[in-house]
C-alpha cells in the first residue's frame, strides 16, 4: 500500500500560480506512475496529468498544457504539479493517485489504485 497527501491548495487570483505537493509514504514510490485528478463541485472527477515511475514520460489534459507541470523526485517520494496562468475554471479539489507502472498512460479514474485526500484550488476572477 501507499499513502498520499496533498499538499499546496489556496485561492489566488486568474493567472496566478500554485505549486501542489504529493508526499508517499508506504511501498516505494517508484513502483507507481501518479496522476494528478481534480473535482469541480457538481462534476465528474477529471483527469489533468501523470508522469511515469521514472519522471521520463508525461501525459496532460488539452486544456493545462503550457500551463501545468507535472515532476517527480523518487529520492524524496514526492510528486509535484506546478499549475500557471490559472483560470477560474481551474477552480476545483485536487487529488493525486497512484496507479501500477503498468497502466501508465491510461487516464481512467478505476486504474489509479490509491488516491490522496485532496487539496483545493480555487481561482478568482
Amino acid at each position: 500500500q501507499v499513502q498520499l497527501v496533498e499538499s499546496g491548495g489556496g485561492l489566488v487570483q486568474a493567472g496566478g500560480s500554485l505549486r501542489l505537493s504529493c508526499a508517499a509514504s508506504g511501498r516505494t514510490f517508484s513502483s507507481y506512475a501518479m496522476g494528478w485528478f481534480r473535482q469541480a463541485p457538481g462534476k465528474e472527477r477529471e483527469f489533468v496529468a501523470a508522469i511515469n515511475w521514472s519522471g521520463s514520460s508525461t501525459d496532460y489534459l488539452d486544456s493545462v498544457k503550457g500551463r501545468f507541470t507535472i515532476s517527480r523526485d523518487n529520492a524524496k517520494a514526492t510528486m509535484y504539479l506546478q499549475v500557471n496562468n490559472l483560470k477560474p475554471e481551474d477552480t476545483a479539489v485536487y487529488y493525486c493517485a497512484a496507479q501500477p507502472r503498468s497502466l501508465y498512460g491510461t487516464r481512467w479514474v478505476r486504474d489509479f489504485n490509491y488516491w490522496g485526500q485532496g487539496t483545493q484550488v480555487t481561482v478568482s476572477s
